[in-house]
C-alpha cells in the first residue's frame, strides 16, 4: 500500500493524471453532491434512511435530479429562464423615451402622471413574487413562470390597443403582474439547478437580465418612437415575449425537487401497485392543500417582518434598485434638454448604452470570481464546508463603486462637460449594482435553499417599491439639487447603506441563520 501511494505521488509530482485520480475526483464530487442533498431534501425522521418505502433521489447517477443533468441542460433551463427575466424589465423601461408622446396623446400634462405610467408596472412587482413564488413552491416552476408569462403577454398585447389614460396604467400594471414571475422565481430555479460551488456563475448571468432589460429598453423605445408610433413599442416586446415563450414550451423543464419527487412516487406506486411509498413532504402532519397554500402564501411576509438577513439585503437591494430607475427615467432629460445636450431622442437613447455596458462589464469582471472566491474560502475552512458569507466577500467592492459612479455622474452632467463622461460615471454606477446584486441573490439563495422562491419574494417587495417609487420624486430632486448635489445626496445615502451591509453580513449572518427555522441547515 505504500509503495502504491508513494508511485500515485510521483505520478501526481511528473503533471500526469491518472484515470484513478479522474475517479476519485469525481467520487469526491458526487460525494459533497450526496451530502448537499441529504441536507436539503432528507426529513428529520432517521427511519426514512432504511425505510424502502421512502422515496428520494438515488444518488449523483439519478438523472431525475436537476442537479445531475447534463451541463448543456442545465444552461439550457438558465437561459431560458434569463430570458423571461429580460423581456419583462425591458417592457418597464422601453416606454421612457415615449412619455411625452403618449402623454400628448391622452393629455397628461401633470409629470407626476407621466413618471405614473412608466413605473407602475414596477409596482407589481412588490406584489405578483409575494403569491408567484409560494406558488412555484406547490405546483413547480415551469408551471407558474409559463402561465404567468402568457399572462404578461395578453396584457402588454393590451397596452398597445390602449384608448385612455385609465386603460394603459390597468394594462402596465397587471402586464408587470406578469411579468414579476420570473424575478421571484428564477434564482429559485438556479438553486435547484446548481450546488453550492457552481451557483455563482449561473447566478451573475440570470441577475444580469434584470438590470441590462431595463438598459436595453429605452434604446429601442427611443428609435420605435421617433421612427413610428408609441404603440409599436408594446407590439415588439409583445412578439418578442411570444418567441420566447415558444423556446420555454421546448426547453423549460421542471426543477423543483419535491414535486419530482412526488411524480417519482406516483410512478412507483402505479408501475408496484404498492401505495405505501411516501416523500418528505407527505411525512408533514395534518397536510392538506388549503394549509400548505396558505402556509407558503404567509411564508414571504413571515420571513421579511421576521428575518433580519433579508431586512438589511431587502433594504440596501431597495435603494439600488430606485437608484437604477431614477437614472433610467431622467436619462431622457438629461440629454435631450436643450439646457443640457440638446440630442434627438433616437441619439438620446443611444446613451443608454453606457448603463448596458456597465451591466455587462459587473457580470463578465466578477461572475468568475464569484464561485472562485467561495471555492477559495471553503477550503480553508476545516471541515471543508462552504457557508453562505463567502457571497459577501464581493459586495464590498460593489457598494464601494456604486455611490462613486454617482458622483462622477452627477458632477459632470452638472457642468456640462462632454457626454462621454456623464456615461462613463452611469456605466461605473451600473457596474456597483449588477455586483451587488449578484452577491445578494446568491446570499439569499444559499441561505434559505428550500424556500428560496419565497425569501427572493420577501426580499423584492421593497425593491420593487422603491423602483415604483423613486422615479415619482427623481425629477424634483434634480430640478431642485441640479445634477451635481442631487447625485452626491443619493451617493452619501448609497454609503450609508450600502457600506454597512457587507461588514454586518460577514460579521453576524452566520449566527442569524442558525436562528432561523427556514435557512438552510
Amino acid at each position: 500500500m505504500p509503495d502504491a501511494i508513494n508511485v500515485q505521488d510521483a505520478r501526481k509530482s511528473r503533471g500526469e493524471l491518472t484515470e484513478e485520480a479522474h475517479a476519485g475526483e469525481k467520487e469526491k464530487n458526487s460525494r459533497e453532491m450526496k451530502e448537499q442533498l441529504e441536507q436539503e431534501q432528507a426529513p428529520q425522521n432517521e427511519t426514512t434512511k432504511i425505510d424502502p418505502n421512502f422515496v428520494t433521489w438515488d444518488g449523483p447517477d439519478d438523472l431525475a435530479n436537476p442537479k445531475n443533468w447534463k451541463t448543456g441542460r442545465k444552461w439550457a433551463v438558465t437561459f431560458v429562464v434569463s430570458s423571461f427575466t429580460l423581456i419583462s424589465p425591458l417592457s418597464s423601461s422601453i416606454l421612457a423615451p415615449a412619455l411625452s408622446s403618449i402623454g400628448q396623446e391622452f393629455n397628461i400634462t401633470n409629470d407626476v402622471e407621466l413618471s405614473l405610467a412608466l413605473s407602475i408596472f414596477v409596482l407589481a412587482y412588490a406584489i405578483g413574487p409575494l403569491f408567484l413564488g409560494p406558488l412555484s413552491e406547490l405546483y413547480g416552476r415551469s408551471r407558474v413562470l409559463q402561465l404567468s408569462n402568457l399572462f404578461y403577454f395578453f396584457f402588454n398585447l393590451g397596452c398597445a390597443l390602449a384608448r385612455s389614460k385609465a386603460q394603459i396604467m390597468v394594462f402596465r400594471f397587471f402586464a408587470g403582474l406578469g411579468g414579476s414571475a420570473p424575478l421571484a422565481i428564477g434564482g429559485a430555479v438556479l438553486g435547484d439547478l446548481f450546488t453550492t460551488d457552481t451557483r455563482g456563475r449561473a447566478i451573475a448571468v440570470y441577475s444580469l437580465a434584470p438590470l441590462l432589460g431595463p438598459a436595453i429598453g429605452p434604446i429601442a423605445g427611443g428609435f420605435i418612437t421617433q421612427n413610428t408610433s408609441w404603440r409599436w413599442i408594446f407590439y415588439a416586446t409583445t412578439m418578442a415575449d411570444g418567441v420566447i415563450q415558444l423556446i420555454g414550451l421546448y426547453f423549460l423543464r421542471e426543477t423543483f425537487a419535491p414535486l419530482l419527487l412526488q411524480r417519482k412516487k406516483n410512478k412507483l406506486i402505479k408501475e408496484t401497485g404498492n401505495p405505501n411509498y411516501y416523500t418528505k413532504s407527505d411525512t408533514k402532519a395534518d397536510r392538506t392543500v388549503l394549509k400548505t397554500l396558505q402556509a407558503a402564501l404567509v411564508r414571504p411576509f413571515r420571513l421579511l417582518a421576521t428575518q433580519p438577513i433579508i431586512q438589511v439585503l431587502a433594504l440596501y437591494m431597495a435603494y439600488v434598485y430606485g437608484l437604477i430607475y431614477i437614472v433610467l427615467s431622467t436619462f431622457p432629460t438629461l440629454w435631450t434638454s436643450p439646457d443640457h445636450y440638446d440630442e434627438k431622442t433616437g441619439i438620446a437613447g443611444l446613451n443608454y448604452i453606457s448603463l448596458g455596458v456597465g451591466f455587462f462589464l459587473g457580470t463578465q469582471i466578477f461572475a468568475p470570481l464569484q464561485d472562485r472566491v467561495y471555492r477559495a474560502l471553503k477550503a480553508r475552512t476545516p471541515d471543508n464546508i462552504g457557508r453562505p458569507e463567502f457571497r459577501v466577500v464581493l459586495m464590498f467592492p460593489g457598494a464601494l463603486i456604486v455611490p462613486f459612479g454617482l458622483f462622477i455622474y452627477g458632477w459632470t452632467a452638472e457642468y456640462k462637460t462632454h457626454w462621454i463622461a456623464p456615461n462613463i460615471g452611469a456605466a461605473t454606477f451600473a457596474a456597483g449594482t449588477v455586483i451587488s446584486f449578484q452577491c445578494i441573490q446568491a446570499y439569499v439563495v444559499d441561505s434559505y435553499t428550500r424556500f428560496a422562491a419565497s425569501a427572493l419574494a420577501a426580499s423584492t417587495v421593497l425593491r420593487s417599491l422603491a423602483g415604483f417609487g423613486f422615479p415619482l420624486f427623481g425629477p424634483y430632486v434634480y430640478s431642485s439639487l441640479g445634477y451635481g448635489w442631487g447625485n452626491s445626496l443619493l451617493a452619501f445615502l448609497a454609503i450609508g447603506l450600502g457600506w454597512p451591509a457587507p461588514f454586518l453580513l460577514w460579521r453576524f449572518g452566520e449566527i442569524l441563520r442558525k436562528k432561523s427555522p427556514y435557512a438552510a441547515g
